[in-house]
């Protein structure tokens, strides 16, 4: 029998993400990934005609040297552009733009991995295939601003390399520099992996194209388990690159591995040397960096108080963690609890309860319904944490805010749905209730929990949800003595 654990798996990254500027990366040309016509955002640099000269996007610079201030790198003072030289039919000069030995960003950090470099360089345009016997070459995205980022050999699993890369798209997202849309291509990941038994690294095999965070962690445990075959055989593992089969869950080889000398990288004389820190002040731009995920998720772990699973799910969908901090706010001047909100966390918690779970169920369920104004969700929330309205009627009342514009507070007092504490009236109920029900009563009195509960379900139901349900049971409890 195979004993796995006697080897180990080292991997390391490599994710190209396209940066969201208004122009290309060295030419005027309009950065539309959503463009529907073929070749209509190009021009006569991005499509390398004879004579033509690439002019820097600073924007793009800026994105880089941000990003590596978020992963606390070292940020290069000269940095320069090198031609990566090979052939492909959707790379029109025969070389892409790209930078070698002096790139923006070295070292640094991000989900625990350390990062060995991140740069800058430009887009291939893209190749369809299925038009028929022949090949069509879209250059819309030739010369779009792509960022790369390299990591260290430090990763070990397919999973812990998908929460990198998972991170690593929440930066640029946080930060507003790319929308890293794996299915649009818009960030792509490579996999660098070899097996040993040994501290020493195995023979290194590349995964192209992984476009999914399933997908990367799918094909890095199939190449885990085919190297681990290959050595218990005795043969040899090759270094190549290798694709993923989606429909056979399996890598395949496709080409022996290129090397960086096979790239004949040299500077490219069109494009000027750069002294970065005349062209960028490193302390203002860390001034525009944005709460980062982590610290986001610090704070609601922390801070908040709030479940894990709720903080992970609001880091992770960044509108929804928008809008349950704009709730947060509501409360404030609001209600007395608000005054600190540190220390109201059964009041944060409240709100991320009904916020993760009734009001995403709703809208998950109807895809039209949009996010409603936030302070009126605080109402709702408000009045729970009073007593004024039961969780029934709140849940009820969060569904009608995401139909209607309504205010929650006038619509529950004009329509009697404030909860009460009057045990007179629950009393009357409860007395015909049981005179009514002996069978039910019998099964209480035999032990049967639920025939109590079926009493406080008929009594909520009477009274339209304004009960308090600790009242009722209370009255009921003590009728059926």
């Amino acid at each position: 029998m195979k004993d796995n654990t006697k080897y180990k798996a080292t991997i390391g990254l490599e994710i190209h993400a396209e940066l969201k500027t208004k122009t290309k990366m060295f030419c005027s040309c309009k950065n539309d990934p959503d463009e529907e016509k073929p070749n209509s955002n190009i021009c006569s640099i991005c499509t390398a005609q004879p004579g033509t000269l690439p002019v820097i996007n600073k924007e793009a610079v800026k994105h880089v040297l941000k990003i590596g201030l978020a992963c606390n790198s070292k940020i290069a003072d000269f940095t320069e552009w090198d031609r990566k030289n090979y052939f492909y039919p959707d790379i029109p000069k025969g070389y892409q733009i790209s930078q070698y030995k002096y790139p923006l960003v070295i070292g640094g950090n991000l989900k625990g991995v350390e990062l060995t470099r991140v740069h800058l360089e430009e887009d291939t345009g893209a190749s369809t295939h299925d038009a028929g016997n022949f090949s069509l070459v879209n250059f819309n995205r030739s010369g779009v601003p792509l960022m790369e980022l390299v990591t260290e050999p430090v990763i070990h699993s397919g999973k812990q390399a998908a929460d990198f890369a998972k991170e690593l798209q929440l930066l640029l997202q946080y930060m507003g520099v790319g929308d890293a849309n794996m299915e649009k291509g818009e960030m792509r990941v490579e996999a660098n992996i070899s097996v040993s038994t040994t501290d020493k690294f195995g023979t290194k095999v590349e995964i192209k194209n992984l476009n999914s965070f399933r997908t990367l962690e799918r094909a890095l445990a199939y190449e885990i388990e085919r190297q681990i075959d290959a050595i218990e055989k005795g043969e040899k593992v090759i270094q190549e690159t290798r694709g993923w089969d989606e429909a056979k869950q399996k890598t395949y080889s496709q080409r022996i591995k290129e090397e960086s000398h096979d790239y004949r990288y040299f500077p490219d004389p069109d494009l000027p040397k750069m002294m970065v820190s005349e062209v960028f002040d490193m302390k203002e731009l860390k001034k525009e960096l944005p709460e980062l995920p982590w610290e986001r998720r610090e704070k609601y772990l922390n801070e908040f108080g709030i479940k894990e699973q709720d903080a992970e799910f609001f880091v992770n969908n960044i509108e929804l963690g928008n809008f349950f901090e704009s709730v947060i706010i509501g409360f404030k001047g609001n209600h007395e609890k608000s005054a600190d909100l540190v220390a109201s966390k059964d009041l944060i918690k409240l709100a991320s309860n009904y916020v993760s779970s009734d009001m995403v169920g709703f809208m998950s369920k109807d895809l039209t319904l949009k996010y409603p104004a936030p302070e009126k969700f605080a109402k709702i929330i408000l009045m729970v944490s009073d007593g004024k309205l039961s969780s029934r009627v709140a849940k009820d009342l969060v569904e009608r805010l995401l139909k209607e514009n309504i205010d929650p507070e006038e619509i529950a007092n004009n329509e009697g749905l404030i909860q009460k504490n009057d045990e007179g009236t629950v009393i009357e109920i409860a007395k015909k209730l049981i005179a009514e029900n002996p069978k039910v009563v019998a099964d209480y009195k035999a032990g049967k929990e639920a025939a109590l509960m079926f009493f406080v379900g008929q009594i909520m139901k009477a009274t339209k949800g304004s009960s308090n349900p600790q009242v009722i049971k209370k009255v009921l409890v003590d009728l059926l003595k």
